[in-house]
Parts: structure tokens; sequence; C-alpha cells
């Protein structure tokens, strides 16, 4: 384990196995569409998280389409559910036994078309966190945004402000302002690199290739680049994935998924307005009944009569609750997260197709 005084030098970067990341992507694909989750074990060194090995949460396999729904969110659930979190401990004990590193760093999520912020990933992310100084992290891999040809794995944590008022537990109006909280605060994100030990390097660079024994012709289309055995038989074939020019699945499906998040914002917004207007009215009834009570008073003190209480309306009126602003807070978050996505996504699309401009207008130059 890390030495506890290293525990003051704040997390900067997360540096994950290229194993690891080979698993995570394999768990996940083959859980797809459903939810993939697991932990993470290592070790910190100098505010480095390095992330050197992770197994799967073990979850109920159902095949009914009615338990299928309920699966998912168990799923999700599984890092804070106390049979996973006693086969970690197992699973960490043997891993010490064999000299491995065994200093839990947090867990990982799969998540699709960046649909990952939610209050069960916080309160995932919370009971890791939680604990004083505790270096944990969440991996988030989005299998859809990695099938178009980039790998998609990002490290979050919760803020300290946040984890302030979660662990309050109150996201009332007035506690918000108090903490000068914002929905961009619930999440920070740490740049991740990915490590191969000295000896996987020295292998991938010496790893043979027959050079091509003539000229190789100008391909006409990507189809003849993923079917030439001359470039996908060797050792390391680059992956055509990235060249990719179809931007409809992916940009619609973020574009309807932002959509329906901003419909749900409107929709949080409409609640916490009939809270407003349900509270007005109420004061309202209450300053009218404490005027009437004052006035009795008065004329009971006029014919020296005992006063009424002046404190009754709090028996008789009961103000409404205000709802959680947690769940517009992740929703703000979210309607962000997929704006973000949106924008890196036609970015890089729009790179491609600029340089492909002259083959798809002939008439014009580049």
């Amino acid at each position: 384990m890390a030495d506890s005084g290293l525990k003051d030098v704040p997390l900067r970067e997360v540096q994950v196995e290229a194993l690891v990341v080979m698993r995570i992507i394999k768990h996940s694909s083959q859980a797809f569409p459903s939810y993939a989750t697991g932990s993470l074990v290592g070790m910190d060194v100098n505010g480095v998280l390095q992330i050197t090995n992770s197994f799967p949460f073990p979850t109920v396999d159902s095949t009914s389409s009615d338990d299928r729904h309920d699966n998912s969110n168990s799923a999700v659930a599984a890092p804070r559910a106390k049979s996973n979190v006693a086969y970690q401990n197992e699973m960490i004990k043997l891993l010490r036994e064999v000299n491995v590193d065994a200093q839990t760093t947090g867990w990982y999520l799969s998540t699709s078309m960046g649909n990952f912020i939610s209050a069960n990933t916080v309160e995932n992310q919370y009971f890791y966190q939680k604990e004083p100084n505790e270096r944990a992290v969440t991996l988030v891999h989005d299998v859809s945004r990695s099938s178009t040809g980039s790998l998609s794995l990002k490290a979050f944590r919760l803020s300290s402000t946040f984890m302030a008022a979660y662990k309050e537990g109150k996201f009332t109006t007035e506690t918000i302002q108090k903490s000068n909280l914002r929905y961009q605060d619930i999440f920070t994100e740490l740049p991740i690199t990915i490590h191969n030990s000295h000896l996987l390097t020295s292998l991938l660079h010496q790893l043979p290739a027959q050079p091509a024994k003539k000229e190789l012709s100008i391909p006409a289309d990507l189809a003849s680049l993923t079917h030439d055995p001359a470039l996908t038989h060797i050792p390391l074939a680059p992956n055509f994935d990235s060249l990719e020019l179809s931007i409809d699945p992916f940009l619609e499906k973020s574009c309807d998924l932002l959509l329906d998040s901003i419909e749900n914002h409107h929709n949080e917004l409409n609640n916490h307005q009939y809270y407003q207007r349900s509270l007005a009215r109420e004061q309202a009834k209450i300053t009218q009944w404490q005027a009437k009570r004052k006035a009795e008073n008065q004329a009971r003190a006029i014919t020296k009569q005992t006063p009424l209480p002046e404190d009754e309306w709090q028996r008789l009126f009961k103000l409404p609750q205000e709802p959680s602003r947690l769940d517009i807070m992740l929703n703000s978050r979210q309607v962000e997260q997929y704006a973000r996505q949106v924008d890196a996504f036609t970015a890089s699309v729009s790179g491609k197709m600029f340089a492909v401009k002259t083959n798809l207008l002939p008439g014009e130059l580049a």
C-alpha cells in the first residue's frame, strides 16, 4: 500500500495497464447492451493512481425479458452490494497472497452513448470515496463511442464540494447557494495514460512483418483496405474503423438522448415551479391566518380576555417539502456530457470530411 504521507498529494493522473483496458473492453462488449461493472486494484505513487489489475463483479444471469431491466439496475448497483463487497474483499485477499498489487483504486462501469451520470453512479463512487483521503476513481468505458474507431475510456472522481454536500444529504436551494455548488462540480475528470511493461513494448517493436514485394496500389474504398491481406495479416494491423465517414447512427442517437435529457430537465423545472407555487399559497394562508389571529387578540385584549396562541399555525398548516435538487443537477451534468461528446465527435468527423473533400466534390479545390 502507498505511504500514508503520500495521500496528502492530490491525484493528478490515472495510469492504466493495457491488460486492464483489454479486460474492461472484453467484459463491456460481452455484457452489452447491459451494464458491466468491476473492481480496480493498484497503488498510488506520488499522485499517479496506477491501476494494475481488475476483476468483474458477479451478477445474476437471467434470460427472461421481464427481469432484464431489473438486472441492468442490479448491475449498476453491484459495487456496493453486500455480496459483492465480500467477494471483492476475498479477491483482494487472494491477490495479496500471490504478491499482486491489492489496494482498491475504484471501480469501472460500461455505458452506451455516454449515458452514465445517474444517482447510482454517484452513490457507487461515494461508496468508494467516502473515506478520508481515499484514492478511488471511476473508469467509464463507452462501448458505442469506441465502436466508431477511437477508444472511449475516462476517469472521474467526485469533487470535494459535492462530497461534502452529498454527505450532508441536503440538496435544497438554500444549501446549494450557500455552498456555491454547481452541476459542473459533481465530477472531476482526470487524464488517463495507458501503460505497457518494458518487456511488452520491446516485443511489440520486434514483431516480424514482411515488407511489400511490389508497389501498393491506392485503395478504392474502406472495404478494400479491410480485406487486403497485406495490411490485415500483419501482427499490428491498423484500426481502419477510425477512417469511417458515416456519422448518422452515433450522431442521431446522441441528439435524441440530448433532447430527452433536455425534456427531463424541463420536467424537473416544472416540478420545482409547482413546489414554489404551492409554498407561496400556503404562506399566503399563514399570513392571512396570523393577521386574523392578531386582530382577534387585539379585540380580546380590549375585553381583558386571555389572548389566543399566535403560533398555532404550525399545527394547522403544513408547508410543502422542497424536492431534492440532486436529480436536476445530475440531469444538467448529463446534458453537458451529451453536448460535449456531440462536439468531440463532429470535430473529428469534420476533419475527415475536409480531408476527402476533393473526392466528394470533384469540381472544387480543397
